[in-house]
C-alpha cells in the first residue's frame, strides 16, 4: 500500500538552469531510449513512478539512459562496484565552471576544444568529460589513480566516437599526487574539476553509505550495497576531504602559470574556514565560492586563481578569443 502521494515541484530550481536534469525524470521517454530500464521502473512507496535508488544495477541502467537520452552517448558501461554518479549534481558542476570562465571573460562563455580542462580522479564513468564535451565542445585531461577506471574510461571514449580526440587520460603515478605528474610543462589548462574522496576512512565510508540505504528504504538494513558503488580510493582517502584538499591547494602553488583556475568540491561545510586559510597561505589572488545544491543536499564550489590581473588578460587574448558563446 503506497504512502501518501508526494507533491513534487515540477521544476528543480536548486539545480543550474542550463541543466538538462531540472525536470523530473521522464520515464516513458528514457525507457524509448534504453529498453533496459523498463523493468527497473515502477511505483515507488508513493505512488510515483520511479526506480529503486537501493539497487545499483537500476541507478546504472537510468545513468546509460539519461547519457544516451541527453548526451547522445549509445555506450555507457562502469565495472562492477565503481563509483555510479548522480548525473544531475555533476552537469552543475560543469555549468557552474562554465559561468566561472564566462565571468573572467566579458561575459562571454568560451567553448570548443582550445578550452582545456582538467578532471583530477575520471573515475570509470567518465562524466565530467562526457558532459563538458558535449554542452561546451571542451577538451579534457581525465587522470586517475586506478588503472582500472583509466581502461574503463578509455573503452567509453572508443564506443563513443564523437568523444575522441576530445578527452586525453593521464594515470597518476604517486598517489598523494594531484597535479605532480600529470601537468606537463607544456599544458596550459583553463580549469581545474575535482571531486574528493569525502569520507576520512573505510568504515566512515561504509557507515555513511548504510545512512544513505536507511533513507531510502522503509525496512532498516545492516546489509551493505553500494547503489552508486564506489572503490576505496574513490570514497576515502587518510585524512578525507579536507586533508586531500589542502594537497590539492599546496600542490597548485607550483603550477600557478599553468592553470587559469583551479577548483573542487568541498561537501563539508565545516571545512571551509581551514579551506580558505591554506588558500591565503598559498598566496592565491582570487577565491571564489559558488553555492550548489540538489534535492536536501547542499555543497559548493571552492576555485581560487593565481594569475595577477594582467596574466590573466593576457591568458583570455591569447587562448579564449577564438572561443566564445
Amino acid at each position: 500500500m503506497s504512502q501518501k502521494k508526494k507533491i513534487h515541484p515540477k521544476i528543480k530550481a536548486r539545480l543550474h538552469n542550463r541543466n538538462k536534469h531540472r525536470e523530473r525524470y521522464d520515464f516513458k521517454k528514457l525507457i524509448e531510449n534504453c529498453k533496459a530500464l523498463a523493468p527497473f521502473v515502477k511505483p515507488n512507496k508513493y505512488g510515483d513512478i520511479s526506480i529503486d535508488f537501493s539497487n545499483p544495477e537500476a541507478v546504472k541502467t537510468l545513468n546509460k539512459a539519461l547519457l544516451k537520452r541527453h548526451y547522445g552517448i549509445d555506450n555507457w558501461d562502469i565495472p562492477k562496484g565503481y563509483l555510479c554518479p548522480p548525473i544531475p549534481g555533476r552537469a552543475d558542476y560543469i555549468h557552474h565552471i562554465a559561468d566561472l570562465l564566462c565571468g573572467s571573460n566579458y561575459g562571454k562563455i568560451p567553448t570548443g576544444t582550445t578550452i582545456k580542462c582538467l578532471d583530477i580522479g575520471v573515475g570509470a564513468s567518465c562524466i565530467y568529460p562526457i558532459i563538458g564535451v558535449v554542452e561546451y565542445g571542451w577538451s579534457f585531461i581525465g587522470t586517475d589513480i586506478d588503472p582500472i577506471s583509466i581502461a574503463a574510461s578509455k573503452k567509453i571514449i572508443e564506443n563513443n566516437p564523437f568523444l575522441k580526440g576530445h578527452i586525453e587520460l593521464r594515470l597518476q603515478p604517486t598517489a598523494k599526487d594531484v597535479f605532480y605528474g600529470i601537468i606537463t610543462k607544456n599544458d596550459r589548462i583553463d580549469v581545474s574539476v575535482c571531486n574528493p574522496p569525502f569520507h576520512v576512512s573505510l568504515e566512515a565510508a561504509q557507515a555513511g553509505t548504510l545512512r544513505k540505504l536507511n533513507n531510502l528504504n522503509a525496512k532498516k538494513t545492516d546489509k551493505l550495497t553500494l547503489n552508486f558503488g564506489g572503490q576505496n580510493a574513490e570514497l576515502w582517502c587518510d585524512g578525507g576531504e579536507k586533508k586531500f584538499v589542502h594537497n590539492m591547494i599546496r600542490q597548485s602553488k607550483k603550477f600557478a602559470d599553468s592553470c587559469f583556475w583551479f577548483s573542487t568540491l568541498i561537501s563539508k561545510q565545516s571545512n571551509l574556514k581551514s579551506v580558505y586559510e591554506s588558500l591565503k597561505n598559498a598566496n592565491a589572488i582570487e577565491v571564489r565560492t559558488i553555492p550548489m545544491g540538489q534535492g536536501n543536499k547542499t555543497s559548493r564550489i571552492v576555485a581560487w586563481t593565481f594569475l595577477t590581473s594582467k596574466q590573466q588578460k593576457e591568458w583570455k587574448q591569447s587562448k579564449w578569443q577564438l572561443g566564445k558563446k
